[in-house]
Protein backbone atom coordinates (compact mmCIF):
# COMPACT_ATOMS: atom_id res chain seq x y z
CA UNK A 1 0.00 0.00 0.00
CA UNK A 2 1.31 3.49 -0.91
CA UNK A 3 2.15 6.41 1.87
CA UNK A 4 -0.64 8.53 1.93
CA UNK A 5 0.40 12.05 2.02
CA UNK A 6 -2.11 15.31 3.10
CA UNK A 7 -0.89 18.32 0.75
CA UNK A 8 -1.68 21.49 1.70
CA UNK A 9 -2.88 23.73 -1.16
CA UNK A 10 -2.63 27.34 -1.25
CA UNK A 11 -3.35 27.67 -5.29
CA UNK A 12 -0.21 28.85 -5.92
CA UNK A 13 2.46 27.50 -7.72
CA UNK A 14 5.11 26.12 -4.59
CA UNK A 15 2.05 23.87 -3.27
CA UNK A 16 0.85 22.70 -6.44
CA UNK A 17 4.02 21.71 -7.62
CA UNK A 18 4.80 19.82 -4.25
CA UNK A 19 1.75 17.76 -4.91
CA UNK A 20 2.98 17.24 -8.42
CA UNK A 21 6.38 15.57 -6.74
CA UNK A 22 4.40 13.74 -4.02
CA UNK A 23 2.50 11.79 -6.70
CA UNK A 24 5.30 11.45 -8.55
CA UNK A 25 6.98 9.96 -6.02
CA UNK A 26 4.45 7.53 -5.62
CA UNK A 27 2.43 8.74 -2.52
CA UNK A 28 -1.46 8.30 -2.28
CA UNK A 29 -2.15 12.21 -2.34
CA UNK A 30 -4.80 14.62 -1.26
CA UNK A 31 -5.20 18.16 -1.48
CA UNK A 32 -6.24 20.43 1.22
CA UNK A 33 -7.08 24.13 1.24
CA UNK A 34 -7.86 25.75 5.02
CA UNK A 35 -10.23 27.73 4.96
CA UNK A 36 -8.84 30.51 7.77
CA UNK A 37 -11.74 33.70 8.03
CA UNK A 38 -14.35 35.53 6.05
CA UNK A 39 -13.89 37.90 4.09
CA UNK A 40 -16.95 40.30 3.93
CA UNK A 41 -15.81 42.32 0.94
CA UNK A 42 -14.41 40.28 -1.99
CA UNK A 43 -13.75 43.26 -3.93
CA UNK A 44 -10.79 43.96 -1.53
CA UNK A 45 -8.91 40.87 -2.12
CA UNK A 46 -5.96 42.02 -4.19
CA UNK A 47 -4.00 39.32 -6.29
CA UNK A 48 -0.93 39.35 -3.80
CA UNK A 49 -2.68 37.67 -0.53
CA UNK A 50 -3.61 33.60 -0.10
CA UNK A 51 -6.79 31.68 0.59
CA UNK A 52 -9.17 33.63 -1.34
CA UNK A 53 -12.01 32.20 -3.60
CA UNK A 54 -10.10 32.65 -6.75
CA UNK A 55 -6.88 30.61 -5.14
CA UNK A 56 -9.37 27.73 -3.95
CA UNK A 57 -10.41 27.15 -7.20
CA UNK A 58 -6.93 27.48 -8.55
CA UNK A 59 -5.78 24.31 -6.24
CA UNK A 60 -8.69 22.75 -7.42
CA UNK A 61 -7.82 22.57 -10.86
CA UNK A 62 -4.64 21.74 -9.87
CA UNK A 63 -5.95 18.67 -7.96
CA UNK A 64 -8.09 17.52 -10.60
CA UNK A 65 -5.34 18.29 -13.62
CA UNK A 66 -3.32 15.64 -10.86
CA UNK A 67 -6.14 13.37 -10.41
CA UNK A 68 -6.40 13.45 -6.51
CA UNK A 69 -8.93 14.99 -4.30
CA UNK A 70 -9.36 17.71 -2.83
CA UNK A 71 -11.41 19.46 0.26
CA UNK A 72 -11.44 22.49 1.91
CA UNK A 73 -10.90 22.55 6.16
CA UNK A 74 -12.81 25.23 7.82
CA UNK A 75 -10.36 26.62 10.37
CA UNK A 76 -11.39 30.40 11.11
CA UNK A 77 -12.55 29.96 14.81
CA UNK A 78 -8.87 28.67 15.20
CA UNK A 79 -7.78 31.38 12.70
CA UNK A 80 -8.86 33.91 14.65
CA UNK A 81 -8.06 33.02 17.91
CA UNK A 82 -4.33 31.94 17.33
CA UNK A 83 -3.42 34.92 14.52
CA UNK A 84 -5.51 37.47 14.05
CA UNK A 85 -6.23 38.44 17.89
CA UNK A 86 -2.47 37.89 18.39
CA UNK A 87 -1.71 40.23 15.51
CA UNK A 88 -4.48 42.87 16.88
CA UNK A 89 -2.61 42.38 20.80
CA UNK A 90 0.68 42.61 19.41
CA UNK A 91 0.03 46.20 17.97
CA UNK A 92 -2.02 47.04 20.96
CA UNK A 93 1.18 46.69 23.18
CA UNK A 94 3.62 48.20 21.02
CA UNK A 95 4.91 44.89 19.44
CA UNK A 96 5.04 44.36 15.47
CA UNK A 97 3.70 40.73 14.60
CA UNK A 98 4.52 38.43 12.07
CA UNK A 99 1.50 36.87 11.20
CA UNK A 100 2.92 34.21 8.84
CA UNK A 101 4.98 32.32 11.47
CA UNK A 102 1.83 32.01 13.69
CA UNK A 103 -0.25 30.42 10.88
CA UNK A 104 2.75 27.81 10.31
CA UNK A 105 2.51 27.54 13.94
CA UNK A 106 -1.33 27.24 14.93
CA UNK A 107 -2.68 26.38 11.81
CA UNK A 108 -0.62 24.40 9.09
CA UNK A 109 1.29 22.83 11.97
CA UNK A 110 -0.96 22.14 14.84
CA UNK A 111 -4.67 21.80 13.59
CA UNK A 112 -3.86 20.66 9.96
CA UNK A 113 -1.40 18.75 11.17
CA UNK A 114 -3.53 16.56 13.96
CA UNK A 115 -6.15 16.41 11.27
CA UNK A 116 -3.53 14.80 9.22
CA UNK A 117 -2.80 11.98 12.05
CA UNK A 118 -6.39 11.69 12.78
CA UNK A 119 -7.26 10.44 8.97
CA UNK A 120 -4.38 8.27 9.07
CA UNK A 121 -1.90 10.36 6.65
CA UNK A 122 1.70 9.35 6.90
CA UNK A 123 3.03 12.98 5.92
CA UNK A 124 1.73 16.58 6.08
CA UNK A 125 3.02 18.46 2.84
CA UNK A 126 3.50 22.55 2.41
CA UNK A 127 5.19 24.64 -0.48
CA UNK A 128 7.80 25.92 1.99
CA UNK A 129 11.40 25.97 0.61
CA UNK A 130 13.24 24.46 2.94
CA UNK A 131 14.51 20.60 3.83
CA UNK A 132 14.10 18.30 6.89
CA UNK A 133 16.97 15.75 7.60
CA UNK A 134 17.64 13.33 10.58
CA UNK A 135 21.20 13.68 11.94
CA UNK A 136 22.33 10.19 12.42
CA UNK A 137 25.14 11.05 15.43
CA UNK A 138 21.92 12.75 17.51
CA UNK A 139 18.91 11.21 16.46
CA UNK A 140 17.03 14.18 15.93
CA UNK A 141 14.99 15.37 13.43
CA UNK A 142 17.14 19.16 11.95
CA UNK A 143 15.45 21.93 10.06
CA UNK A 144 17.70 23.66 7.15
CA UNK A 145 17.98 25.97 4.36
CA UNK A 146 16.40 25.43 1.13
CA UNK A 147 19.51 24.97 -1.43
CA UNK A 148 17.62 28.11 -3.07
CA UNK A 149 18.95 30.57 -0.13
CA UNK A 150 17.15 33.59 -2.10
CA UNK A 151 14.13 31.72 -1.10
CA UNK A 152 14.56 30.04 1.95
CA UNK A 153 11.78 30.01 4.48
CA UNK A 154 13.24 28.46 7.59
CA UNK A 155 12.33 31.38 9.39
CA UNK A 156 9.01 31.39 9.11
CA UNK A 157 9.41 27.20 10.18
CA UNK A 158 11.36 27.73 13.04
CA UNK A 159 8.54 26.60 15.53
CA UNK A 160 8.19 23.22 13.91
CA UNK A 161 8.77 20.43 16.55
CA UNK A 162 9.81 17.13 16.69
CA UNK A 163 7.34 14.99 16.17
CA UNK A 164 6.15 17.32 13.37
CA UNK A 165 9.40 17.46 11.68
CA UNK A 166 9.26 13.58 11.53
CA UNK A 167 6.08 13.63 9.50
CA UNK A 168 6.19 16.65 7.44
CA UNK A 169 7.87 16.96 3.85
CA UNK A 170 9.03 20.15 1.93
CA UNK A 171 9.65 18.76 -1.49
CA UNK A 172 10.83 22.27 -2.94
CA UNK A 173 13.71 22.32 -0.55
CA UNK A 174 16.09 21.02 -3.43
CA UNK A 175 14.69 22.96 -6.19
CA UNK A 176 14.84 26.91 -7.72
CA UNK A 177 11.77 29.15 -8.35
CA UNK A 178 12.09 28.98 -11.48
CA UNK A 179 12.54 25.27 -11.61
CA UNK A 180 9.69 25.03 -9.70
CA UNK A 181 7.57 27.24 -12.44
CA UNK A 182 9.11 25.37 -14.97
CA UNK A 183 7.70 22.22 -13.55
CA UNK A 184 4.40 24.21 -13.49
CA UNK A 185 4.71 23.96 -17.61
CA UNK A 186 5.16 21.08 -18.18
CA UNK A 187 2.17 19.59 -16.31
CA UNK A 188 -0.31 22.97 -17.66
CA UNK A 189 -0.84 24.65 -14.21
CA UNK A 190 -2.71 27.22 -14.69
CA UNK A 191 -0.65 29.34 -11.89
CA UNK A 192 2.43 28.29 -13.53
CA UNK A 193 2.72 32.23 -13.55
CA UNK A 194 1.12 33.15 -10.70
CA UNK A 195 2.92 35.64 -8.56
CA UNK A 196 3.49 35.09 -4.94
CA UNK A 197 1.50 36.62 -1.99
CA UNK A 198 3.08 38.56 0.20
CA UNK A 199 0.63 40.53 1.81
CA UNK A 200 -1.57 39.88 4.86
CA UNK A 201 -4.56 38.00 3.99
CA UNK A 202 -6.99 39.16 6.51
CA UNK A 203 -6.05 42.51 5.14
CA UNK A 204 -5.90 42.56 2.09
CA UNK A 205 -5.58 46.52 1.33
CA UNK A 206 -3.22 46.69 3.74
CA UNK A 207 -4.21 48.94 6.28
CA UNK A 208 -3.94 47.16 8.92
CA UNK A 209 -4.24 49.97 11.75
CA UNK A 210 -8.00 50.67 10.18
CA UNK A 211 -8.02 47.26 10.87
CA UNK A 212 -6.96 47.29 14.19
CA UNK A 213 -9.79 49.67 15.10
CA UNK A 214 -12.49 47.99 13.56
CA UNK A 215 -11.90 44.70 14.94
CA UNK A 216 -10.81 45.85 18.50
CA UNK A 217 -13.33 48.71 18.57
CA UNK A 218 -10.85 51.06 20.13
CA UNK A 219 -9.76 54.30 18.48
CA UNK A 220 -6.27 55.18 19.45
CA UNK A 221 -5.34 58.80 19.92
CA UNK A 222 -3.44 61.36 18.48
CA UNK A 223 -0.02 62.13 20.75
CA UNK A 224 3.28 63.43 20.55
CA UNK A 225 6.42 62.97 18.31
CA UNK A 226 9.11 63.24 20.43
CA UNK A 227 13.11 63.32 19.73
CA UNK A 228 15.83 61.51 22.03
CA UNK A 229 15.69 64.10 24.90
CA UNK A 230 11.46 64.72 24.91
CA UNK A 231 11.30 67.73 22.67
CA UNK A 232 8.12 67.82 20.90
CA UNK A 233 8.51 67.52 17.18
CA UNK A 234 4.91 66.91 15.80
CA UNK A 235 1.63 64.97 16.55
CA UNK A 236 1.36 61.70 14.85
CA UNK A 237 -1.90 60.02 14.65
CA UNK A 238 -2.28 57.51 16.87
CA UNK A 239 0.61 54.61 18.50
CA UNK A 240 -0.61 51.36 15.94
CA UNK A 241 0.05 53.39 12.83
CA UNK A 242 3.91 53.21 13.58
CA UNK A 243 6.66 50.48 13.94
CA UNK A 244 10.40 50.37 15.00
CA UNK A 245 12.66 52.01 12.20
CA UNK A 246 10.08 53.54 10.20
CA UNK A 247 11.10 56.68 8.52
CA UNK A 248 8.23 57.42 5.92
CA UNK A 249 4.40 58.44 6.40
CA UNK A 250 5.78 60.22 9.49
CA UNK A 251 4.48 63.36 8.10
CA UNK A 252 7.03 66.00 9.64
CA UNK A 253 9.12 68.32 7.79
CA UNK A 254 12.51 67.98 9.42
CA UNK A 255 15.65 68.85 7.90
CA UNK A 256 17.07 65.82 8.19
CA UNK A 257 16.19 62.56 7.79
CA UNK A 258 14.10 60.66 11.15
CA UNK A 259 13.02 57.00 12.35
CA UNK A 260 10.47 55.76 14.82
CA UNK A 261 13.35 54.56 17.71
CA UNK A 262 10.89 53.65 20.14
CA UNK A 263 6.96 53.65 21.52
CA UNK A 264 6.01 55.12 24.57
CA UNK A 265 2.83 53.68 25.03
CA UNK A 266 2.43 55.04 28.72
CA UNK A 267 2.97 58.35 27.54
CA UNK A 268 1.28 57.57 24.19
CA UNK A 269 4.49 59.16 22.48
CA UNK A 270 6.42 57.95 19.60
CA UNK A 271 10.10 58.63 20.44
CA UNK A 272 12.16 59.51 17.00
CA UNK A 273 15.78 59.57 16.46
CA UNK A 274 18.52 58.95 13.44
CA UNK A 275 19.62 55.94 11.86
CA UNK A 276 22.29 55.65 14.32
CA UNK A 277 19.89 55.57 17.58
CA UNK A 278 18.54 52.08 16.05
CA UNK A 279 21.42 50.00 16.61
CA UNK A 280 21.55 47.59 19.61
CA UNK A 281 23.71 45.03 20.40
CA UNK A 282 21.69 42.46 22.36
CA UNK A 283 18.35 41.40 23.12
CA UNK A 284 16.21 38.53 25.02
CA UNK A 285 13.40 36.19 23.92
CA UNK A 286 10.98 34.01 25.38
CA UNK A 287 8.46 31.71 24.09
CA UNK A 288 11.78 29.98 22.44
CA UNK A 289 11.70 26.20 20.41
CA UNK A 290 14.66 24.25 19.78
CA UNK A 291 15.21 22.34 17.55
CA UNK A 292 18.88 21.00 16.46
CA UNK A 293 19.79 20.57 20.77
CA UNK A 294 17.53 19.98 22.95
CA UNK A 295 18.90 22.70 25.37
CA UNK A 296 21.66 25.53 25.12
CA UNK A 297 23.68 24.14 28.24
CA UNK A 298 26.17 26.57 27.79
CA UNK A 299 26.93 29.74 25.19
CA UNK A 300 27.17 28.91 21.92
CA UNK A 301 28.69 31.25 18.72
CA UNK A 302 25.73 31.39 16.46
CA UNK A 303 24.34 33.27 13.32
CA UNK A 304 21.12 34.63 14.62
CA UNK A 305 18.50 37.00 12.37
CA UNK A 306 15.91 39.20 13.61
CA UNK A 307 13.72 39.59 10.24
CA UNK A 308 12.86 37.27 7.32
CA UNK A 309 14.96 39.01 4.80
CA UNK A 310 17.76 39.90 7.29
CA UNK A 311 21.09 38.07 6.42
CA UNK A 312 22.05 36.30 9.75
CA UNK A 313 24.67 38.07 12.09
CA UNK A 314 27.41 36.48 14.19
CA UNK A 315 25.82 36.56 18.30
CA UNK A 316 26.39 34.71 21.35
CA UNK A 317 23.29 33.04 22.21
CA UNK A 318 22.67 32.23 26.24
CA UNK A 319 19.79 30.33 27.60
CA UNK A 320 18.52 32.19 30.53
CA UNK A 321 15.18 30.04 31.57
CA UNK A 322 13.14 26.53 30.45
CA UNK A 323 11.51 29.32 27.86
CA UNK A 324 13.93 32.40 27.42
CA UNK A 325 17.40 33.02 25.80
CA UNK A 326 19.66 36.43 25.16
CA UNK A 327 21.19 36.76 22.24
CA UNK A 328 24.01 39.43 21.81
CA UNK A 329 25.32 40.71 18.70
CA UNK A 330 28.81 40.84 17.85
CA UNK A 331 28.23 44.16 15.68
CA UNK A 332 25.28 46.36 16.74
CA UNK A 333 21.91 45.46 14.97
CA UNK A 334 19.18 47.71 13.06
CA UNK A 335 16.12 48.02 14.57
CA UNK A 336 14.87 44.75 16.45
CA UNK A 337 11.73 45.05 16.99
CA UNK A 338 9.83 43.13 20.27
CA UNK A 339 7.26 40.87 18.87
CA UNK A 340 9.31 39.91 15.34
CA UNK A 341 11.08 36.51 15.82
CA UNK A 342 14.82 35.66 16.39
CA UNK A 343 16.13 32.96 14.52
CA UNK A 344 19.26 30.79 15.45
CA UNK A 345 21.89 28.91 12.68
CA UNK A 346 24.68 27.07 12.71
CA UNK A 347 25.49 26.70 9.11
CA UNK A 348 22.53 25.68 7.26
CA UNK A 349 20.62 24.17 10.11
CA UNK A 350 18.14 26.23 12.28
CA UNK A 351 19.05 25.53 16.29
CA UNK A 352 15.73 27.24 17.17
CA UNK A 353 14.45 30.63 17.79
CA UNK A 354 11.96 32.62 19.80
CA UNK A 355 9.88 35.66 20.29
CA UNK A 356 11.68 39.12 21.14
CA UNK A 357 10.40 40.43 24.09
CA UNK A 358 13.49 43.24 24.96
CA UNK A 359 16.00 45.46 23.16
CA UNK A 360 18.85 45.81 25.13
Amino acid sequence: MNKKALIAMSGGVDSSVSAYLMKKAGYDCTGVMMKLFENSDPSKVGDRTCCSLDDAEDARSVAFRLGIPFYVFNFTGRFEDCVIKRFVNAYETGATPNPCIDCNRYLKFDQLFLKAKELSFDRLVTGHYARIEKNPDTGRYELKKAVDETKDQSYVLYSLTQEQLSHTCFPLGTYSKSEVRKIAESQGFLNADKRDSQDICFVPDGDYASFIEQYSGRTFPEGDFVDQSGNIMGRHKGIIHYTIGQRKGLGLAVPEPVYVCRLDLEGNRVILGKNEDLFSNSLTASDINLISVPEIKEPMRLKAKVRYRQKEQWATVVQTGEDTIRVDFEEPQRAITKGQAVVLYDGETVVGGGTIQTVL
